[in-house]
């Protein structure tokens, strides 16, 4: 089984805890950064590119709202037995 070295939440300093606080910040329903997330937190250049990325598909208004991405999103981890 594959292991991803991150970075935890009270563990970030310096330019990757700037990056988890905008993160929390524009998301208050989230105290913790999302392990998915965590995935790049040894590159906070790259982990905030695939943050803007990822909201910019994921989250823009288009035919479903957030809502409904958000829900297709949970039953596709749960399909696929993701812990995320």
């Amino acid at each position: 089984m594959p292991f991803i070295r991150w970075i935890e939440d009270e563990d970030a300093t310096g330019e990757i805890a700037e990056v988890y606080r905008r993160y929390k910040e524009a998301n208050p329903h989230r105290p913790r950064m999302p392990e998915i997330l965590k995935c790049f937190s040894l590159r906070p250049d790259f982990l905030q590119q695939v943050i803007d990325f990822s909201f910019g598909v994921h989250f823009s208004q288009g035919h479903l709202d957030r809502r409904a991405k958000e829900m297709i999103a949970s039953l596709v981890s749960a399909l696929n037995q993701c812990p995320y």
